[in-house]
């Protein structure tokens, strides 16, 4: 069984509170030997970094996710920008943009995904992006960037553009991540995108516990459903699975130095 890299997980969710052991455990025989879980706020980071601590087969990722900005206390960003500088953290985020929640102002949305891009910059890591519905609005800003600093190393997490938005990204350096949706029957037009990434660009998640992949969708989502969407993946370009899987894990394990 060829080694997949689940990149997006939130294993500190209450829904794998009773029986995370037995999930890694489910990981690890379906061939997932890594799993990146995100923090999305401080106490979401603080438990991804303790986490991964406590589990060899976890990396942490550390931020304050879009939606979660408004109800960031004036001390949170400190404490993430002390944990991003921790062994076990290997990127910055998620942070992004999202104009289908209204929860937290634009103006301070786009404050924190500045923050972010600097702070992945400042400490040569990559950035993990949100985007929903606000395509338009992330290319902007990192193509502000880009034209500042050059490429931008990082990944559009559980990516649902089109092809436009995907182009642009990889051509300011960034990694396209698909995750469960890419398997349901009305994703066409998504499989379409991501039979045209660059190999050498492509990532699989889970986005664990959410967006559950053909055929558990419905289920509580886990790293070990990675393997689904990795399949997908692999039919949409007319590639093996096992190429796919290749691929994505030396991406993953590249962008993320991933060991």
């Amino acid at each position: 069984m060829h080694p997949l890299i689940d990149t997006h997980a939130h294993l500190d969710d209450e829904r794998f509170a009773a029986d995370l052991p037995a999930v890694l455990d489910r990981a690890a025989a379906a061939g997932v030997v890594r799993a990146l879980t995100i923090g999305v706020d401080l106490a979401t980071s603080r438990a991804a970094v303790e986490l991964a601590a406590r589990h060899s087969q976890l990396a942490a990722v550390v931020g304050i996710q879009p939606n979660h900005a408004a109800e960031a206390a004036p001390t949170d960003w400190d404490e993430i920008v002390r944990l991003a500088g921790r062994p076990e953290v290997v990127a910055a985020g998620e942070s992004g943009l999202d104009r289908y929640w209204d929860r937290a102002p634009f103006p301070l949305q786009e404050d924190y995904f500045a923050r972010h891009l600097d702070l992945a910059r400042r400490l040569n890591k990559p950035i993990v992006i949100h985007c929903r519905e606000a395509e338009a609005d992330v290319v902007r800003m990192l193509r502000a960037e880009f034209d500042r600093h050059a490429p931008v190393r990082g990944v559009m997490h559980s990516f649902s553009g089109d092809a436009g938005t995907a182009a642009a990204c990889v051509e300011m350096g960034l990694h396209v991540s698909f995750a469960g949706m890419l398997t349901y029957k009305t994703a066409g037009d998504l499989r379409a995108v991501a039979a045209i990434v660059p190999a050498d660009r492509l990532l699989v998640e889970t986005d664990s516990p959410y967006l559950a992949p053909v055929p558990v969708r419905g289920k509580r989502n886990e790293p070990a459903f990675v393997r689904h969407t990795a399949d997908c993946l692999a039919a949409a370009r007319g590639v093996s699975a096992e190429g796919i899987a290749d691929q994505t894990t030396r991406n993953a394990r590249e962008l993320f130095g991933l060991h």
